[in-house]
This record gives structure tokens, sequence and C-alpha cells, in this order.
């Protein structure tokens, strides 16, 4: 018999380690414009191409280019462009404010607002989205959004509307479609396929929208989900934010360079979609795609958005310690609001000065909520939730056991 030869265990090597520039060639850039855009009720096998190259609509002079260039007013853009900015501006003014130890965490999702704010302007009223922890940018883009509740829910403090039940980030919202999101990763992704089917045994026409990170699709729940959304058609998008990196890991190791994360729709047997995510007119148009498809009962689909974490994974981090200093810059992609202010600069409708006028409007607007819900506390002078609280909303009826206690604390 032949001898044996010892196997070797394979292990990623981040391409993005301190000291050595990152290759971004893996990325596989497309041309904007290049890639065609399929009608909704294709064949899901006939998108296989679509998973391996990269949507784009706005060209290096910012003009909206090819077939997925969407028909946009000026109005919607314009409220794009406000709400990324608010993004940014919340999350500037709330990582201060945890320094400066009003609360225990935050994360930021500078450099990813493209994709949660266009999305947010797509999608429909009574759809639900089960986001992860960096789209904030799906409440702040509302017009009905309540960005005092969300610096509450940060705070922890007694107008939070979570009760002090959730780390800080982890909102929640019935009212506007956004469910509560779960530090446990890759659970919201079964959660919405199961909502989206109930959704269509209703004879209901919402979709579901669910979203996870690059480094979550190695999890059991995410492989679990892509086969119920694909033997039950289920109304449903499957988002995948690859902003290539995890929390101290290079997208590698999820196995983000021997392939792409959107063909694991496509093995699936799910319509799948590969989209410059910081590019806002192609994140508006593939989200469209997805929705209608969904809606007219042709099925999930899967969108990989390829971005880039421009700050740390959170408050707690360090990338200095994993990731040149000079990443982000030498991202070939750029910056979201940048694109899409070059874009509506050159088409007459936007100036600096109008730009700048925003800025300062939205930087205003947080500073106010911020003040509003700093009356009823923050983390630094102990305003919390009464501990009896912790009783309530857990069972219809009491059992004897939670009575003692409660009555052991005087509640």
């Amino acid at each position: 018999m032949p001898q044996r030869k010892p196997l070797h265990l394979h292990v990623p090597e981040p391409t993005g380690r301190p000291g050595r520039d990152t290759d971004f060639s893996y990325l596989h850039l497309s041309a904007p414009g290049a890639k065609r855009r399929p009608p909704v009720d294709i064949a899901a096998a006939q998108t296989n191409d679509l998973a391996f190259a990269l949507i784009r609509v706005l060209d290096d002079d910012g003009k909206a280019v090819g077939p997925w260039a969407p028909d946009m007013d000026v109005t919607l853009l314009k409220r794009g462009l406000r709400a990324m900015l608010l993004t940014r501006a919340f999350d500037v003014r709330m990582q201060i404010a945890q320094r400066q130890k009003k609360m225990s965490f935050y994360m930021q999702c500078l450099g990813e607002e493209a994709i949660a704010c266009a999305h947010a302007l797509a999608i429909g009223e009574g759809d639900m989205c089960f986001p992860t922890y960096r789209q904030q940018g799906l409440l702040l883009t509302r017009e009905d959004n309540n960005m005092v509740d969300m610096i509450c829910q940060l705070y922890s403090n007694t107008r939070d509307p979570m009760k002090g039940r959730q780390l800080p980030v982890m909102y929640s919202s019935k009212k506007q479609g956004f469910f509560s999101i779960s530090g446990n990763l890759a659970t919201q992704v079964i959660q919405g396929v199961g909502w989206a089917m109930a959704s269509a045994i209703k004879g209901d026409d919402k979709v579901a929208s669910t979203w996870i990170g690059d480094g979550a699709t190695a999890e059991a729940d995410f492989h679990t989900a892509l086969t119920f959304a694909h033997v039950y058609r289920a109304p449903v998008i499957i988002n995948v934010v690859n902003n290539q990196w995890a929390i101290s890991t290079f997208q590698a190791i999820a196995g983000g360079e021997g392939t792409t994360f959107a063909a694991r729709g496509a093995g699936c047997g799910i319509a799948s979609l590969r989209v410059d995510g910081n590019d806002f007119l192609a994140c508006y148009a593939a989200s469209r795609w997805a929705l209608e498809r969904a809606r007219s009962n042709f099925g999930p689909t899967l969108i990989e958005w390829v971005t880039y974490r421009a700050g740390p994974h959170s408050t707690s981090d360090d990338p200095s310690k994993y990731r040149p200093a000079n990443d982000a810059a030498r991202f070939p992609l750029g910056d979201p609001i940048e694109r899409l202010k070059k874009h509506l600069i050159i088409r007459g409708v936007w100036s600096d000065a109008e730009h700048e006028a925003t800025k300062k409007s939205v930087e205003l607007e947080v500073a106010t909520a911020q003040k509003e819900a700093e009356k009823f506390g923050t983390l630094a002078d102990a305003h919390a939730q009464d501990v009896s609280s912790m009783f309530e909303d857990v069972f219809k009826d009491m059992p004897a056991h939670l009575l003692r206690q409660q009555q052991e604390i005087g509640a």
C-alpha cells in the first residue's frame, strides 16, 4: 500500500496584517455600468454571474451609468444624502459620549452608511428588517425616526424603551419595522426567513430583510436560513455586509477570498447579487430589484454588499493591532457620502455650501436629541431603570417564586 502523506491544516492568513499593505485585488472590481440588470422573474440560476461580479452605477466622474441606474427623483436623492450625513453625525457624537462614560459601549457604521440608508428608502411600510448592530441608518433614515429613544437606549436610562435589558446599540422598534437586535450572531437570519414564510402563509405582501456580517456567515444558522429560504421560496432579502473585517480577523477567515459571499446564495439556488456597497444608487437599485422579486412571489435574494469598516469594530476594539493604518484610505470604492455628493453636484442640484449647511443642520439635530435624552439620565450619573422593572413583561401571570423575590426587594 502507498504510504499516506501527512495532512496539513490550512489556516487563512490575513492579507492586511500590520506592516503590509492590503491587496484588494480579490474584490474583482467591475466597471461602473458594466453589469446587466436581469428581469425580476428570472430563474435564480440565471443570476449566478452576478454573484461573482460587482454591480456599480456611479463612475469616477459622479455620473450614473448602466442598466442598474435607478430612476430616483432629486428629492429622494437629497433625502438619502442627508440620511447618511445624519447617521455619520450620530455616530460621531455617540462615540464621544461613550468616551465620556455616558454609556458602556458603542458601534459605528463609519463608511457603510449608504447600504442601510438606501435600503431604508427602498423598503415599504410594513416590511420587517432583522438587522445586526451596524444598521442604525435603517432607523435614522425614516422621517418618523425617534432619535431621543435611540439615545435613551444607549444610555440605559429611565426612558430606555428596552428597560435596560439590551446592550447599547441593540435597538428595537416594531412600529418602524426594526426587529430586536441579537448579540448572538446569525440568529436574526433564520428568524427573518421564518417571518417571511409566515407573511407568505398569511397571504400578506410584506417582505423580510435580514442582515448578517461577513464573519458571521460561518455560523450554522446562516446556512440553515439559506436552505429554508430556497425550499419555501420565502419573500426575504438576505443581506451580507462584507466590510472586510470582523472584530480582529480579515474576511478571508470566513472564506471570502476563496469565492464571494454572494456565491453561497447561488449554491443554494437563491438569486444572488454582489453590489458596490459604497455606491448609494447601486444600493437603492439592488434593494428595489430584490424587493420587487420577493413581492412578486419569485423568491428570495441574497445580496453581498461590498464595503469597508472604516472605524473600529466597537469602542472596545483597537484596529491598529491587526490592520495597517492606511487600509481604509486605500480601499478602492471610496467614501459613500462623497460619491453621492459629487453625483448631485454634477447634476447641478447640490453645492458645497448646501452640503456644509446640511452637515451643520444634522449635527444640531443630533445634539438637540442628545440633550433631551440626557434629561432622563446617563450611565455616568446612575439614572437607571428601577430594579423592580425586571419582573415586568415576562409572564402574563407571575409565578409564586418571582412574587416572593419581588416582595424581597420591596417592590
